[in-house]
């Protein structure tokens, strides 16, 4: 008879953590078909996807942040300083971040997660389409994944 004593921790760990993400990689992908064919491809890897809004005098006006994978672009932060907001930015960093992740990379489709006082009627009138809604996250906070999918960007 085999007896295993295991421990639960609780710290942040770095090199835990990159061992973790390797494991399920490897193990998601011997599970999945899909995931197998992504191997050896341009897809297979989170490629950083940033666009910047500069001002005159150099300073960060606004600017989107995002990484490409297996096809998709994924939105994590669009931000434009609110003394250059109704200038048309946001559309602008989001435009360029499409074309780019479409034509330069291949993707297919695009994904954002905002909250209900950011911008969730800004991205479905730039085509994208509500998948997801969570109230109360965090509490008092509505919290919307959206997507749309790329294969026609305006000129």
């Amino acid at each position: 008879m085999v007896i295993r004593m295991f421990r639960l921790v609780t710290e942040v760990d770095k090199a835990r953590r990159d061992l973790l993400r390797t494991r399920l990689r490897e193990t998601n992908t011997a599970a999945s078909a899909t995931l197998r064919s992504l191997r050896g491809t341009p897809h297979e890897r989170e490629f950083p996807l940033h666009v910047w809004v500069l001002d005159e005098r150099g300073g960060l006006a606004g600017g989107l942040v995002g990484h490409t994978w297996a096809t998709w672009l994924h939105v994590t932060y669009l931000w434009v300083d609110a003394r250059c907001r109704g200038a048309g930015l946001g559309s602008a960093l989001l435009t360029e971040a499409e074309r780019g992740a479409h034509e330069e990379r291949g993707c297919a489709a695009s994904r954002v997660e905002t909250w209900d006082f950011q911008a969730p009627d800004f991205y479905t009138r730039h085509g994208y389409e509500v998948m997801c809604v969570i109230p109360d996250y965090p509490p008092g906070i509505t919290e919307y994944t959206l997507i749309k999918r790329l294969g026609r960007l305006p000129v």
